[in-house]
């Protein structure tokens, strides 16, 4: 029954260091992952990495890229397309071209040195979100145009992710076949998923209101999120791409709210700390002193790379001075997405054991030096106005 006390622990150590990261200004999940890192085997040896903490940390990343999904408002795109379009891409050559440069600069391999690029490329939804929400800033134009363009980042970046996992993977099911039917599956994934948003998922939420069960409308959210994940798992798109877009689908129909606020609570309250925390266990600080070298350019190289690709995207759709630096600020956080991608790296042997652990460090850098350089970018922008 030891994973009772395994749960017990997390749970209690993840809301505490929750409660202590908001009350500072930092994103609770920097404590969640901190909270792995020191009940883990890095420090105190409390948890260790076992099947239980990988099952349910597998189920967690599932709906967190299922809630990243709903929460990615389509709706945006059609009023600030071509700014959020502009934004999202040059913030994500940026970081693609010179997070590959970091990898030639350190030897890595060149599989390895495309993922350090795509890892890098993630921008953070929820983060941005929160900050956009705390500093007032969500119904102004940057705003919008933040948010837009983290909804095509979170898709081009999934794209491309699941294009590695399928076209680089050695392990994957799919070796051996030839490119054109690799990409024909591909298409037909796309196609299925596309049909399904449109015409089954709607329909099965309508059933679902119908069915005298409780919340049969959650259980039927998951069991379309899971079908999504299933199906992308058996044509080696990843679990978390079919969960995505099973968030996304969902989100273009009248149970957006309902689903969100019960997924949220099942996610939140259990599976998703595990997630977190499981990244935490597989921490070491090991041979850390001599990978400082490498953390430090890559922080710098990831704070810069998403500044400047937002802001010249900005620029080149109509906006000037702070503006644009405010946009490229919201673009910086890593967050959640780049963890996620950093795991399944690891589990695909694009992200070595060996460097696994600077990179979250960074991921985690990232994370608190956005909030932080879009409230002096935004607080600059009201000075400014006041004069």
């Amino acid at each position: 029954m030891g994973f009772l006390l395994t749960l017990c622990l997390v749970l209690l150590f993840t809301k505490l260091a929750g409660h202590f990261c908001n009350r500072i200004g930092i994103p609770s999940v920097i404590g969640e992952l901190l909270v792995g890192i020191l009940i883990g085997p890095a420090l105190l040896g409390w948890i260790k990495p076992d099947d239980f903490m990988h099952y349910f940390s597998e189920i967690g990343v599932i709906i967190l890229m299922f809630i990243a999904g709903l929460e990615s408002d389509l709706e945006l795109l059609k009023k600030y397309w071509r700014p959020a379009l502009a934004v999202a891409l040059l913030g994500i050559v940026f970081p693609a071209a010179m997070g590959f440069g970091v990898g030639e600069m350190f030897q890595f391999s060149v599989q390895n040195s495309i993922f350090l690029g795509v890892l890098f490329s993630a921008t953070s939804v929820s983060i941005s979100v929160q900050v956009l929400k705390d500093l007032k800033k969500i119904d102004t134009e940057e705003g919008a145009t933040i948010l837009g363009a983290a909804v095509v980042d979170d898709i081009v970046v999934v794209l491309i992710l699941g294009v590695m996992l399928s076209l680089m993977n050695r392990s994957a099911p799919g070796q051996g076949l030839p490119m054109w039917e690799v990409l024909l599956l591909k298409v037909f994934f796309f196609v299925v998923i596309f049909a399904a948003s449109k015409w089954l998922v709607p329909w099965l939420l309508n059933l679902s209101k119908k069915l005298i069960a409780i919340e049969a409308v959650s259980a039927v959210s998951l069991v379309i999120c899971l079908g999504f994940a299933y199906f992308a798992e058996m044509l080696d798109m990843g679990a978390i791409i079919g969960a995505f877009f099973a968030g996304v689908a969902i989100a273009q129909t009248d149970y957006r709210k309902a689903v969100d606020e019960k997924l949220e609570t099942i996610g939140y309250t259990v599976f998703i700390p595990m997630f977190f925390v499981s990244i935490g266990l597989n921490m070491t600080f090991a041979g850390m002193s001599k990978h400082f070298l490498f953390i430090l350019v890559l922080t710098v190289v990831a704070v810069l790379s998403k500044l400047l690709g937002g802001a010249l995207g900005a620029r080149a759709t109509g906006f000037k001075g702070v503006s644009t630096l405010i946009i490229g600020s919201g673009m910086v956080s890593r967050g959640e997405m780049a963890l996620i991608i950093a795991q399944v790296g690891l589990t695909s042997s694009f992200l070595s054991e060996e460097y696994y652990s600077s990179v979250i460090i960074v991921i985690i850098a990232t994370t608190i030096i956005a909030p932080l350089l879009l409230k002096a970018t935004i607080m600059k922008q009201e000075k400014q106005l006041n004069y």
